[in-house]
């Protein structure tokens, strides 16, 4: 049991896993998703995706060092079509091209997208089907907001930006 105890030492040495947050809010990474403000987005789905993202940037309302724009395409597409072609299913499908820039020089550092997509049953309540579609929304937001997130947590991780 001590040999596999030992083994099992010797082989987490070689890890090359870092913690995305070390140094915990004083950390690199932590202080630089600090430094990001988030540009208005348009329409009720970029209200919440910018509402979720401040809420995981946490902005400290200083001078930005960094401003995030996004662009998004929210879709719903039906499908599952009855023989009285009656749509029986929806999906809805969130997708943001989103840019981190550099706030003194206008440099993109990050282009990317981030998306996410949920199915809505189509009910016989018009009323609980724009529910679904608006719950599905509300979803989404957060599911994108935190794709983003990580994704520039590691993009400073990696390049060691905002040191």
């Amino acid at each position: 049991m001590t040999r596999l105890a030992l083994l099992a030492l010797l082989l987490l040495g070689g890890c090359t896993l870092r913690p995305l947050y070390s140094g915990g809010g004083d950390g690199a990474v932590a202080s630089t998703l600090r430094s990001i403000e988030v540009a208005p987005i348009e329409g009720r789905a970029g209200w919440l995706v910018r509402t979720a993202l401040e809420e995981r940037l946490g902005h400290n309302g200083g001078t930005p060092r960094y401003r995030l724009q996004i662009e998004l395409d929210d879709d719903i597409t039906g499908f599952g079509i009855r023989a009285d072609n009656a749509v029986t299913r929806e999906r809805r499908t969130l997708r943001a091209r989103y840019q981190l820039v550099d706030a003194s020089l206008g440099t993109v550092l990050v282009d990317a997208t981030a998306g996410s997509d949920a199915g809505v049953d189509v009910v016989g309540s018009e009323y609980a089907t724009v529910a679904a579609e608006q719950t599905a929304l509300e979803r989404l937001s957060e599911q994108v907001a935190d794709q983003i997130v990580s994704r520039i947590g590691l993009y400073v991780a990696r390049t060691g930006e905002g040191q």
